[in-house]
């Protein structure tokens, strides 16, 4: 596919406002999500479980994934920051939003120190077993380098004999990893795995690493937003299913369908691709029909 070079081409206005920076624990305010169209369902809001309806739903999110989650200066932004606002708005709960490193929050949901997980998940079956997944929208991932590189890419084998930075705990780094197992001795795979994306992009600027691979919407946003540093290459490669996360509990199974119910009111209602729009990852939409709760338990 070419999605990634449709996206950068849609996003590159944004790139003059564009900030990436860190930060700790950010307060995410629900009215926002009006501005979007976000607005109270009580037929969705009928499925919050009892015991997170008069309190603050804590939700984990790794802000260093722009265009899907970020910091503008001391405020997390991006379309997922947007639509978890626009879900709480329907389902009328609160929420707060932590900053968290992205190979922490699964374990947070598990020990109910969150109970969303809103962070670019694939939803894969070796993290159905950890939680739950209501699939919201649909990505690949993509190769980014250098702006001087030569490096092309033509499939997971153009790895072999490069040094590839990622993000730890991502899927990147899993894939990477197996395609390791089946390099030739003479061109090895060296994964280079960073704690945030950030680290993962300095790599790249730095001459640490070859080559970045990364969600396809978030690798054409570093590109957009890098000034001339960086370029993305080839297309994208396997195209998947991209999760919110619940804990796998009663509380955490139906925190899920009231998920599911929100983001299907959403897509009835033009919030969800408005507030793609807005970021401009339309080409990554999904219909109703594929907002799917998978790996449910409790």
């Amino acid at each position: 596919m070419r999605r990634n070079l449709t996206v950068r081409r849609a996003i590159t206005g944004l790139a003059a406002t564009a900030v990436v920076a860190a930060s700790s624990v950010v307060a995410v305010s629900v009215a926002s999500a009006s501005s979007l169209g976000g607005v109270y369902n009580a037929s969705a809001a009928k499925l919050v479980p009892a015991a997170l309806r008069h309190t603050t739903i804590q939700v984990a999110t790794d802000a260093t994934y722009a265009p899907d989650e970020f910091m503008r200066g001391t405020t997390m932004v991006g379309f997922d920051i947007d639509l978890i606002n626009a879900i709480a708005k329907t389902l009328g709960v609160t929420i707060h939003a932590n900053n968290v490193t992205f190979d922490n929050i699964i374990a947070g949901i598990a020990s109910n120190h969150y109970q969303i997980g809103n962070s670019s998940f694939t939803d894969n079956k070796a993290r159905e077993k950890q939680v739950n997944f209501i699939d919201y929208f649909q990505e690949g991932e993509g190769v980014y380098t250098k702006a001087t590189s030569t490096v092309a890419f033509h499939g997971m084998k153009s790895f072999c004999g490069l040094k590839v930075a990622v993000e730890t705990g991502t899927v990147e780094q899993s894939n990477v990893q197996a395609l390791a197992k089946t390099c030739p001795s003479a061109k090895p795979v060296t994964v280079m795995a960073f704690p945030t994306q950030t680290e993962a992009n300095i790599a790249i600027s730095s001459g640490q690493a070859a080559v970045g691979f990364v969600d396809a919407q978030v690798g054409a946003y570093i590109v957009a937003t890098s000034k001339g540093a960086f370029k993305s290459v080839g297309s994208a490669v396997n195209v998947t299913p991209t999760g919110i996360a619940t804990a796998k509990t009663r509380t955490g199974h139906a925190l899920a369908l009231a998920i599911q119910a929100a983001i299907r009111t959403l897509i009835a209602n033009g919030t969800y691709h408005a507030i793609l729009a807005r970021w401009g990852v339309t080409a990554f939409a999904v219909p109703a029909n594929k907002v799917v709760l998978n790996g449910a338990g409790g």
